[in-house]
Protein backbone atom coordinates (compact mmCIF):
# COMPACT_ATOMS: atom_id res chain seq x y z
CA UNK A 1 0.00 0.00 0.00
CA UNK A 2 2.83 2.41 0.87
CA UNK A 3 4.47 1.89 -2.49
CA UNK A 4 1.24 2.61 -4.39
CA UNK A 5 0.74 5.82 -2.44
CA UNK A 6 4.27 6.92 -3.28
CA UNK A 7 3.67 6.12 -6.94
CA UNK A 8 0.35 7.99 -6.93
CA UNK A 9 1.97 11.03 -5.32
CA UNK A 10 4.80 11.01 -7.88
CA UNK A 11 2.34 10.73 -10.77
CA UNK A 12 0.25 13.56 -9.33
CA UNK A 13 3.31 15.78 -9.00
CA UNK A 14 4.41 15.11 -12.58
CA UNK A 15 0.85 15.72 -13.81
CA UNK A 16 0.73 19.05 -11.99
CA UNK A 17 3.99 20.10 -13.63
CA UNK A 18 2.79 19.08 -17.10
CA UNK A 19 -0.43 21.03 -16.66
CA UNK A 20 1.55 24.13 -15.82
CA UNK A 21 3.67 23.95 -19.00
CA UNK A 22 2.65 26.30 -21.83
CA UNK A 23 0.53 24.85 -24.61
CA UNK A 24 2.24 24.04 -27.91
CA UNK A 25 0.93 26.41 -30.54
CA UNK A 26 1.78 24.68 -33.85
CA UNK A 27 -1.30 24.12 -36.00
CA UNK A 28 -2.23 22.08 -39.06
CA UNK A 29 -3.93 24.34 -41.59
CA UNK A 30 -5.86 22.82 -44.48
CA UNK A 31 -4.97 25.05 -47.42
CA UNK A 32 -8.18 26.58 -48.78
CA UNK A 33 -10.23 25.40 -45.80
CA UNK A 34 -13.08 23.08 -46.73
CA UNK A 35 -12.44 23.63 -50.46
CA UNK A 36 -8.85 22.37 -50.30
CA UNK A 37 -6.21 22.98 -52.98
CA UNK A 38 -8.31 23.37 -56.12
CA UNK A 39 -9.45 25.89 -58.71
CA UNK A 40 -11.99 28.65 -58.03
CA UNK A 41 -10.61 29.45 -54.57
CA UNK A 42 -9.16 32.84 -53.73
CA UNK A 43 -6.01 31.78 -51.88
CA UNK A 44 -4.92 35.38 -51.40
CA UNK A 45 -8.10 36.03 -49.41
CA UNK A 46 -7.80 32.71 -47.58
CA UNK A 47 -4.19 33.46 -46.57
CA UNK A 48 -5.13 37.00 -45.48
CA UNK A 49 -7.51 35.47 -42.92
CA UNK A 50 -4.80 33.23 -41.45
CA UNK A 51 -1.86 33.87 -39.18
CA UNK A 52 1.00 31.62 -40.17
CA UNK A 53 3.62 31.05 -37.49
CA UNK A 54 6.85 29.13 -37.25
CA UNK A 55 6.11 25.43 -36.70
CA UNK A 56 2.66 25.41 -38.33
CA UNK A 57 1.89 22.80 -41.00
CA UNK A 58 0.19 23.41 -44.35
CA UNK A 59 -1.95 20.47 -45.43
CA UNK A 60 -2.65 20.44 -49.18
CA UNK A 61 -5.65 18.28 -50.13
CA UNK A 62 -6.28 17.98 -53.88
CA UNK A 63 -7.09 15.77 -56.85
CA UNK A 64 -3.71 14.30 -57.75
CA UNK A 65 -4.74 13.81 -61.39
CA UNK A 66 -5.39 17.53 -61.87
CA UNK A 67 -3.03 19.42 -59.54
CA UNK A 68 0.24 19.33 -57.64
CA UNK A 69 2.11 21.37 -55.01
CA UNK A 70 5.24 23.18 -56.16
CA UNK A 71 7.18 25.70 -54.07
CA UNK A 72 8.76 28.44 -56.17
CA UNK A 73 10.52 31.76 -55.64
CA UNK A 74 8.64 35.08 -55.73
CA UNK A 75 9.36 35.80 -59.41
CA UNK A 76 8.16 32.36 -60.52
CA UNK A 77 5.12 32.72 -58.26
CA UNK A 78 4.15 35.97 -59.97
CA UNK A 79 4.62 34.48 -63.48
CA UNK A 80 3.29 30.95 -62.68
CA UNK A 81 6.60 29.44 -63.77
CA UNK A 82 7.33 26.00 -62.30
CA UNK A 83 10.43 25.22 -64.36
CA UNK A 84 12.91 25.71 -61.51
CA UNK A 85 11.04 24.82 -58.31
CA UNK A 86 12.44 25.37 -54.85
CA UNK A 87 10.75 22.10 -53.88
CA UNK A 88 8.16 19.73 -55.30
CA UNK A 89 5.94 18.51 -52.45
CA UNK A 90 3.76 16.32 -54.65
CA UNK A 91 3.75 12.77 -53.30
CA UNK A 92 1.14 11.44 -55.70
CA UNK A 93 -1.48 10.84 -53.02
CA UNK A 94 -3.07 14.31 -53.13
CA UNK A 95 -2.38 14.79 -49.43
CA UNK A 96 0.84 16.75 -49.04
CA UNK A 97 2.16 18.39 -45.87
CA UNK A 98 4.58 21.31 -45.66
CA UNK A 99 6.10 22.40 -42.36
CA UNK A 100 6.58 26.15 -41.97
CA UNK A 101 10.01 25.82 -40.41
CA UNK A 102 11.77 28.81 -41.96
CA UNK A 103 10.94 32.44 -41.29
CA UNK A 104 10.91 33.77 -44.85
CA UNK A 105 7.98 34.12 -47.26
CA UNK A 106 6.92 30.94 -49.02
CA UNK A 107 5.30 30.67 -52.47
CA UNK A 108 3.30 27.68 -53.72
CA UNK A 109 1.68 27.05 -57.10
CA UNK A 110 0.07 24.25 -59.05
CA UNK A 111 2.16 23.64 -62.15
CA UNK A 112 -0.63 22.01 -64.17
CA UNK A 113 -2.06 25.25 -65.58
CA UNK A 114 -4.30 26.14 -62.64
CA UNK A 115 -1.88 28.77 -61.38
CA UNK A 116 -3.01 31.14 -64.13
CA UNK A 117 -6.54 31.03 -62.72
CA UNK A 118 -5.33 31.86 -59.20
CA UNK A 119 -4.26 28.52 -57.77
CA UNK A 120 -1.26 29.90 -55.97
CA UNK A 121 -0.50 30.66 -52.35
CA UNK A 122 1.80 33.18 -50.71
CA UNK A 123 2.53 32.46 -47.05
CA UNK A 124 3.96 35.20 -44.87
CA UNK A 125 5.14 33.93 -41.49
CA UNK A 126 4.50 36.08 -38.47
CA UNK A 127 7.85 37.03 -36.95
CA UNK A 128 9.05 34.99 -34.02
CA UNK A 129 8.59 36.77 -30.72
CA UNK A 130 11.78 38.20 -29.27
CA UNK A 131 13.48 36.10 -26.60
CA UNK A 132 12.42 37.04 -23.09
CA UNK A 133 14.53 39.63 -21.34
CA UNK A 134 16.59 38.53 -18.42
CA UNK A 135 14.84 39.33 -15.19
CA UNK A 136 16.64 41.58 -12.76
CA UNK A 137 18.50 39.76 -10.02
CA UNK A 138 16.24 38.98 -7.09
CA UNK A 139 17.01 37.95 -3.60
CA UNK A 140 16.93 34.25 -2.80
CA UNK A 141 13.83 34.63 -0.61
CA UNK A 142 11.96 36.18 -3.54
CA UNK A 143 12.96 33.25 -5.75
CA UNK A 144 11.70 30.85 -3.11
CA UNK A 145 8.36 32.66 -3.00
CA UNK A 146 8.01 32.32 -6.77
CA UNK A 147 8.89 28.62 -6.61
CA UNK A 148 6.42 28.09 -3.79
CA UNK A 149 3.57 29.86 -5.58
CA UNK A 150 4.16 28.28 -8.99
CA UNK A 151 5.09 24.72 -8.07
CA UNK A 152 4.54 23.90 -4.46
CA UNK A 153 0.95 25.06 -4.02
CA UNK A 154 -0.43 23.09 -7.02
CA UNK A 155 1.66 20.06 -6.03
CA UNK A 156 0.43 20.14 -2.42
CA UNK A 157 -3.19 20.52 -3.53
CA UNK A 158 -2.82 17.60 -5.95
CA UNK A 159 -1.14 15.41 -3.31
CA UNK A 160 -3.82 16.28 -0.79
CA UNK A 161 -6.59 15.37 -3.24
CA UNK A 162 -4.99 12.00 -3.98
CA UNK A 163 -4.36 11.35 -0.29
CA UNK A 164 -7.99 12.15 0.47
CA UNK A 165 -9.25 9.82 -2.26
CA UNK A 166 -7.01 7.02 -0.95
CA UNK A 167 -8.34 7.49 2.58
CA UNK A 168 -11.93 7.27 1.32
CA UNK A 169 -11.18 3.81 -0.13
CA UNK A 170 -10.09 2.41 3.22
Amino acid sequence: MGRSITTAVAIAFVAALVIMLPEVSARRLIVGGSMGWTTNVNYTLWAANQTFTFGDWLFFVYDRNQNDVIEVNKTNYETCNAEHPVHNYTTGAGRDVVELNVTHNRYFISSKGSCYSGMKLHVHLAPLPPPPRAAPAKSQSSSLNVLRSQLMVPAVVTIAAIWDSLLLRV
